[in-house]
């Protein structure tokens, strides 16, 4: 079982929380609110993103480098490069 599939509720209650703080925004906009509390409302997206990518990146690593009682190096390599492929493009 993925390690997503287990987390699955936990991490569809941040999803819901984000699309949240995106419907926000998005009204802010709507209602030409101050540019200051849309920059705040953006910045509390751009908070649950990190949030949410930090509890996805750990529940990875968890599984695939410290609970590795049967996996071979060549799995553990390869979650590796996964995992540092996904770093690269979330800090561009």
């Amino acid at each position: 079982m993925s390690h997503t599939i287990r987390e699955k509720h936990k991490l569809l209650i941040r999803v819901r929380r984000l699309r949240g703080q995106v419907d926000a925004v998005e009204r802010a906009l709507e209602e030409e609110t101050g540019c200051d509390k849309v920059m705040h409302l953006i910045a509390g997206v751009k908070g649950a993103t990190s949030s949410l990518m930090a509890a996805v990146m750990e529940d990875h690593v968890r599984e695939h480098f410290v609970e590795t009682k049967h996996r071979s190096s060549g799995s553990l390599a390869e979650a590796a490069e996964q995992l540092i492929d996904v770093v690269h493009a979330y800090i561009k």
